[in-house]
């Protein structure tokens, strides 16, 4: 089927689940089975979005997941209507490149699985969201999810390890704002969760300030070369560790 066929059977599909929802609101289909429809007509608008995702007309395709998230978040569903924010997110973050309005529907996420208490999904929604407002230089609000996952995290058996990720990217943010706001925030988690003071972040944060404080550039690069060598930085430490370079007086070269 090439893609004007695709693009039919998606508008068809919409203008079935169309019915569908009409049909559940007379009198009689409310007392014979209306909920049943409404349920099919929102499994026919993600169908529908779905195709409308293969011809690539994203504005159709959130449209229908948008209509299914109305009927879900009627009906008391918002684990279902959660996925498809999720869903929408996807595409204005790798299609439509819009963070914004990406970070709007991960955030939105996140409520609903907090409202049915799946935190691990609230949380992982949330970190998309601090990944972003970092990025957008938001990093107060970056700073709060890092710090309120990290709390949860390392409450957890299972999740403490990753704790001190997320203390360290939120001491990075702090940094971004003001090398003495890092300073304190190093010293909070370190009281916080004392395991922080024996990892290589915290040890990196550490000879980063340092470096700071002297305005010794050499010294910075090494820091970040040496963590390098065994834990890659990936684009967004990058970004953050570079914005943090520009402070120090005399930055001309790159990180690598």
């Amino acid at each position: 089927m090439d893609n004007t066929g695709k693009e039919k059977e998606a508008m068809q599909l919409m203008a079935d689940a169309e019915k569908k929802v009409k049909s559940s609101q007379s009198f009689f289909s409310g007392l014979f089975g209306g909920s049943s429809k409404v349920e099919e007509a929102c499994e026919l608008y993600a169908r529908a979005a779905n195709m409308f995702k293969m011809v690539k007309n994203w504005s159709e395709a959130i449209n229908c997941l948008l209509r299914a998230i109305e009927i879900y978040t009627d009906m008391g569903r918002f684990t279902i209507a959660a996925k498809h924010h999720i869903s929408i997110a996807e595409i204005y973050e790798s299609e439509l490149v819009d963070v914004e309005k990406a970070i709007a529907h991960y955030e939105q996420a996140a409520d609903y699985y907090k409202g049915e208490e799946s935190n691990s999904s609230a949380n992982k929604c949330l970190l998309k969201v601090a990944t972003y407002a970092a990025q957008l230089e938001q990093y107060a609000k970056a700073v709060e999810i890092y710090e309120q996952v990290g709390t949860s995290a390392m409450d957890s058996p299972l999740l403490k390890y990753s704790a001190k990720d997320y203390f360290f990217k939120a001491a990075l943010c702090h940094f971004c704002i003001d090398m003495y706001n890092a300073k304190l925030a190093v010293q909070k988690y370190e009281e916080m969760f004392p395991a922080f003071s024996d990892s290589r972040e915290y040890k990196l944060v550490k000879k980063l300030l340092e470096a700071h404080e002297e305005q010794n550039l050499d010294n910075y690069t090494d820091a970040v070369k040496e963590f390098d060598s065994i834990s890659r930085l990936d684009q967004w430490l990058t970004t953050m560790l570079l914005r943090i370079k520009k402070t120090i007086k005399g930055e001309e070269e790159d990180l690598r």
